[in-house]
């Protein structure tokens, strides 16, 4: 799915972020899969019926990693963690629900905290292996422009034009 293109600021970091599952993802790709890949994948059913919900607990394995950086959007998109990372090596990398994996969260994380004498590495490490979800603030000083843009041409350092296919049409 296409990933929006927006302009925000990060302005929290979630430790062992459940994932709550957006609706269409569920009907269409996960509940037909059946109960036995849900459970084996640390799925919980919240609700009965047509309001029934899905949500991934915390963990390494789950789709959101270790760390979910939220930044205000009416996409309900945001940058995170993966266990997928064979998949950066890979030139076409369009694998996506519309948020943005990131290859190196730890050390994103520890740039952002690292005016925050409550969360130096060792802490954060301390957090994430009690396995339980912490959303940490940013102080404003250390909150950090986002923005997502898709660019289909540009210049390089020595003038050249360069153009990509558009994937998204």
């Amino acid at each position: 799915n296409e990933t929006p293109m927006l302009q925000s600021r990060i302005h929290s970091i979630v430790l062992n972020p459940p994932w709550n599952v957006p609706a269409g993802i569920a009907a269409k790709e996960l509940f037909p899969k059946g109960a036995a890949y849900l459970a084996r994948n640390n799925y919980k059913i919240i609700g009965t019926g047509a309001g029934r919900r899905l949500q991934q607990q915390p963990s390494p394995k789950s789709a959101l990693g270790l760390y979910k950086f939220d930044f205000d959007n009416p996409y309900a998109v945001y940058l995170h963690d993966t266990p997928s990372q064979s998949t950066f090596s890979s030139f076409s990398r369009l694998a996506s629900h519309g948020c943005v994996r990131l290859e190196k969260p730890g050390p994103l994380a520890q740039l952002l905290l690292r005016n925050d004498p409550n969360w130096q590495p060792d802490q954060i490490q301390d957090a994430l292996g009690k396995g339980k979800t912490l959303r940490v603030q940013l102080q404003p000083q250390d909150q950090v422009q986002v923005y997502l843009l898709y660019w289909t041409a540009f210049a390089s350092a020595n003038g050249t034009m360069n153009f990509r296919g558009d994937p998204y049409g």
